[in-house]
């Protein structure tokens, strides 16, 4: 009977030993091997961006660009948003031309960093192309069927909430005006969210649609959304934010008026 119950004991110190290990790879180890692979695809696009290999059509006037107009998002019990306000007046339409569109993005590869001051002046994030397991290890994904950046249309993308790098961790403190900043190499896009995080579940592909039917914009326009999971240590659930272009400028201008601060 001792040996059975020193067994046993054996046994669950080393089932509780492999958990443990197992939620520090989960916690640490992913993020360390998340945070490298991040670091080196920003590194490789500053590699070819430093060599002239920018996207075409880069390089756009700046100043204000595509506004908003809003209608709706959501899906599968999608929840009333009383609070919802579209952008400002100023911003509704096409006051600015697009750039060129640039060449198809290539899957897995990165071609933008995107810059979230909400979540800090050091967070930027690289954006590849397509939404993967192992694209999603690497930075963010574009949803390879939505508009390409600053294009007319709803470029979304998608990103971890925990594990591998955490890049949306803080997600849930996006509010309506913040900024979203990417950059190709050759022209800064500042987006602007319109408002707090919307709840949806993950068979509301709605959220990606040219004009989210949730969104509250009106109308065709060069809009993005953005995506991750909740809760935070789940999947059930999905958050978004969708957000309006507001300006472009080209890079030989230095950083857009949203990374001065």
């Amino acid at each position: 009977m001792r040996v059975l119950v020193r067994t046993f004991s054996e046994l669950c110190v080393t089932v509780g030993t492999l958990i443990v290990l197992f939620v520090a790879y989960v916690l640490f180890w992913t993020g360390v091997k998340a945070d490298g692979a991040m670091d080196s695809q920003i590194d490789q696009l500053q590699s070819q961006w430093a060599q002239g290999s920018v996207p075409a059509g880069g390089g756009a006037s700046g100043g204000s660009s595509d506004g908003s107009s809003s209608g709706s998002s959501g899906g599968a019990q999608p929840e009333d948003r009383p609070d919802q306000k579209p952008p400002p007046e100023a911003d509704q339409g096409d006051s600015a031309e697009a750039p060129p569109a640039p060449p198809a993005y290539q899957d897995g590869k990165p071609f933008a960093v995107m810059y979230i001051p909400r979540f800090g002046f050091t967070w930027n994030k690289p954006v590849l192309e397509g939404t993967k397991t192992d694209t999603l290890k690497k930075g963010l994904g574009h949803y390879a069927s939505t508009a390409q950046l600053g294009q007319r249309g709803n470029f979304s993308v998608a990103g971890h909430r925990r594990t591998y790098g955490d890049p949306f961790k803080d997600f849930p403190k996006l509010r309506a005006g913040d900024a979203v900043v990417l950059t190709d190499g050759s022209t800064w896009f500042t987006y602007r969210i319109a408002d707090k995080p919307y709840k949806t579940l993950p068979s509301d592909v709605e959220v990606i649609d040219p004009v989210p039917r949730k969104s509250g914009f009106d109308g065709p326009g060069r809009y993005l959304t953005l995506t991750t999971c909740e809760p935070e240590w789940g999947h059930s659930h999905r958050l978004i934010v969708w957000a309006h272009l507001d300006a472009t400028q080209p890079v030989e201008e230095g950083k857009p008026e949203a990374l001065r601060g």
